[in-house]
């Protein structure tokens, strides 16, 4: 991977609800997902935490096309999670899935050209719980494929029994047979906002120069360099060496976290497709063994990352038992493989914060 690849920052904007479907290839958090591929969705059993078994739920999406790959004109990175805070295990991945779906730029879902930016479809304002060139129909509560239709009314569907419950102790108990409860937003759902992009600005390289400037002012004879070193010298060399064996390598990579955010606090997301991750401590950082190969044979590199900072947004952060992360890295396909419009798992890696770490981020 190189470190030198450009990063470009992610930020949450409100943006009109037309604007967040999936013929406007959006990145966004929070809401239904807005599937790319109409066919080939992730399974009821995929989607599932592999801790608890409840369905997890849309967090974020990534449109990330590949420049001069045709299989990926269009390509988006969907990432879910459980909402049960007790999943939340330290350094435990299992309760987050992430897939990939791409497609070319001529195929049978999406006009060849891209849609105006400023103009919403004539179809802005239907009713989004079917795909509408596919027809798969999908979950009302979570946007996932679901086609177990309610008994009384046969208009709504879910995903499995569990969504069904929630939604009809919700509202649908009163509104069955309503169009109340088709454009109704489930509270299970993420708050929805767009993510916006802009690359992040390098930082001015001082350290050779100050190097250089130290060598200068320090560079006396030899006859001085020869000398026998007083006690005070020899007082504050010990204190700087205690200091530098106070001071863990955790901590350091915790304040170089800190300081590279410094210039763009609200960042949510770190895109560097083939970089490196932002790691938030040195525990726990993948080896290459960690990563696991794409059914397709190929190396998984880094792509992109979740910074805590969105946990803010998502008004799930609590003092107590709740969802939690220091940051997600994402893992993806490094020749982004075709699997014939099928959505194919990528790999993601969960890193957690020290107790003294989360304990200073709670200030954020």
């Amino acid at each position: 991977m190189s470190s030198s690849a450009e990063v470009v920052l992610g930020f949450l904007e409100d943006a009109e609800p037309w604007r967040l479907l999936s013929p406007q290839f959006p990145s966004k958090v929070g809401g239904k997902p807005a599937w790319l591929s109409q066919t080939g969705l992730p399974s009821l059993s995929a989607l599932e935490c592999e801790i608890c078994r409840l369905p997890l739920v849309f967090l974020l999406q990534v449109y990330a096309p590949i420049s001069g790959q045709d299989r990926s004109f269009h390509r988006v990175l969907f990432l879910f999670c459980c909402k049960t805070p007790e999943c939340y295990t330290r350094n435990d991945n299992r309760c987050m899935k992430v897939f990939r779906s791409q497609l070319p730029r001529r195929n049978e879902f999406y006009p060849y050209d891209p849609p105006p930016e400023d103009e919403p479809p004539c179809d802005a304002e239907e009713d989004h719980t079917v795909l509408p060139v596919s027809g798969v129909k999908l979950c009302w509560v979570c946007g996932c494929p679901g086609n177990k239709a309610c008994s009384r009314c046969h208009t709504v569907t879910y995903c499995g029994k569990h969504h069904q419950t929630l939604h009809w102790k919700q509202s649908h108990k009163k509104e069955c047979g309503s169009q109340v409860s088709a454009v109704t937003t489930s509270p299970l759902l993420f708050p929805e906002s767009e993510l916006v992009t802009e690359p992040e600005e390098e930082e001015k390289d001082t350290k050779a120069a100050e190097g250089e400037q130290e060598e200068e002012e320090g560079g006396g004879s030899s006859t001085q360099s020869m000398d026998c070193p007083s006690l005070a010298e020899s007082l504050a060399e010990t204190d700087l060496e205690e200091m530098a064996l106070h001071e863990t390598e955790d901590n350091k990579v915790f304040q170089r976290f800190k300081k590279k955010i410094a210039p763009e606090p609200h960042q949510v997301i770190r895109y560097s497709r083939g970089g490196s991750p932002l790691w938030v401590s040195s525990q726990h950082i993948p080896s290459e063994q960690d990563i696991p190969q794409c059914t397709c044979g190929a190396k998984r590199t880094f792509e992109f990352q979740v910074m805590p900072q969105l946990l803010n947004s998502l008004c799930v952060d609590s003092t107590g038992a709740s969802i939690d992360w220091g940051t997600l890295a994402v893992y993806t396909c490094s020749v982004s493989c075709d699997h014939s419009d099928q959505y194919c798992p990528e790999f993601i890696w969960k890193q957690d914060f020290s107790s003294d770490q989360h304990t200073q981020t709670k200030q954020r």
